[in-house]
């Protein structure tokens, strides 16, 4: 089983900006893709950005140019560096490890992007 848990999320005004950190636990971390989603009330789950393996990353066309996803295998970490925050990216972030069709989900943490 692997364990995800995420961090680095609160309330920032618009424009802020705001890190957001994920750990998971296992041995083989450099062979999870590694993904953050996102849910705003009312709405479903959407995919933000996610980097696989080999570090190629992926981003929603709404956030290409503000977000930025990074990992770090040696600490077992990926990062969601997140600029230029507007309000309609208010929502729980969650970060996914995916292993062999095997998807392992986080808490989730809120980001609040409010004046």
């Amino acid at each position: 089983q692997v364990q995800v848990v995420e961090s680095g999320g609160g309330l920032v005004q618009p424009g802020g900006s705001l890190r957001l950190s994920c750990t998971a636990s296992g041995r083989i971390f450099s062979m999870y893709d590694m993904g953050w989603y996102r849910q705003a009330p009312g709405k479903q789950r959407e995919m933000v950005a996610n980097i696989n393996n080999r570090s190629i990353r992926q981003y929603a066309d709404s956030v290409k140019g503000r977000f930025t996803i990074s990992r770090t295998d040696a600490k077992r970490t990926v990062s969601l560096q997140m600029n230029s925050l507007k309000p309609e990216d208010t929502a729980v972030y969650y970060c996914c490890a995916r292993f062999r069709g095997d998807d392992y989900w986080g808490q989730g943490t809120h980001v609040t992007v409010s004046s």
